[in-house]
């Protein structure tokens, strides 16, 4: 797809309840072919001892867009589940509204890549990139 001259298309596809992401006010603001968009509310509960966003939070943002982006490109029984994230923190959040973008940067038959990167404002406060691994629960390899 050219970025440049079509933009994104929106996928329609139900995403399954998520009571984790409802504690902690995460927002899935788009799904898109090969990507999401993810948001959340930086709040007084969701911070440190020091004042700061706890990471986890921020980790859980990259984790769940990834999710996100993956699952409208998965068949029919098909789920995914993380198999590693590699997480770089480049400033403190203390505030604000923080944004996530998620691509999908390859996708095999079992596992696919991706990247997220997370914003304050339009400042990049962290990034992402996770492997995830893509089957079908009780289907047995053969």
């Amino acid at each position: 797809m050219d970025t440049e001259t079509e933009p994104p298309k929106s996928v329609d596809h139900v995403i399954p309840s998520h009571p984790f992401a409802e504690l902690i006010g995460l927002r899935m603001d788009g799904h898109f072919v090969d990507a999401s968009d993810c948001s959340l509310e930086v709040l007084p509960h969701l911070l440190n001892p020091h004042g700061v966003l706890h990471g986890a939070v921020l980790y859980a943002l990259a984790d769940t867009g990834m999710g996100g982006a993956l699952m409208p490109n998965l068949d029919k029984g098909q789920i995914c589940a993380t198999i590693e994230i590699k997480f770089n923190y480049y400033q403190a959040v203390r505030g604000g509204t923080l944004r996530c973008h998620t691509t999908i940067l390859n996708r095999g038959k079992s596992v696919a890549n991706m990247e997220s990167r997370l914003y304050v404002e339009d400042k990049l406060v962290a990034s992402a990139n996770g492997t995830y691994a893509i089957f079908t629960p009780g289907a047995r390899k053969s």
